[in-house]
């Protein structure tokens, strides 16, 4: 329990001190053709590769988007299995990603691609990856809705797939 409260605590931190900065009167909030900073928290109902329950990753994070589109980031969150939700896992995830900014005239429809390493923690630490795929949807200038595939793959003895579907908030 003292784990959820650190990691719910933690993003709602992160969140804060990213949703209180102010933007430049150069940047353009709509099109992000100068680059920029997001934050982001989500829910994402999934599974495993192994079978069994279905999971429930749940955390938040931010990263910083370059004008070409490029841009790098971290996170942290909580996989859990829906059965018994004190027996999960904590995750920290550092990622390159790469977003789409010219993709429609209007600048509200973000695409992405991202991936790059992920820790497993709970007692231990393992080590893994992940990959993705993703949209963000601007329908204000500083707040948007999140939709994001993402495969985080535990490395220890054989590979586990933890997959899911992320719904989420996402503001700069």
């Amino acid at each position: 329990m003292r784990q959820i409260t650190f990691v719910l605590v933690l993003v709602i931190s992160l969140s804060a001190a990213v949703a209180a900065q102010t933007a430049s009167p150069k940047v353009n909030q709509t099109t992000n053709q100068t680059g920029n900073s997001y934050g982001y928290i989500f829910a994402a109902p999934g599974g495993n590769s192994e079978g069994g329950d279905g999971t429930l990753h749940i955390g938040g994070g931010g990263e910083g988007v370059f004008k070409n589109g490029a841009g790098i980031g971290a996170e942290l969150a909580y996989l859990t299995p829906f059965q018994s939700f004190g027996d999960g896992i904590g995750t920290f995830s550092i990622n390159g990603s790469y977003h789409f900014l010219k993709s429609s005239k209007s600048g509200k429809v973000v695409p992405f691609v991202t991936g790059g390493y992920t820790g497993f923690f709970r007692g231990g630490y393992s080590n893994g990856i992940n990959f993705g795929a993703g949209v963000n949807y601007w329908f204000k200038p500083r707040i948007g809705m999140r939709l994001e595939f993402r495969d985080n793959v535990f490395l220890q003895d054989s590979s586990s797939h933890f997959l899911n579907v992320r719904f989420g908030l996402t503001f700069r």
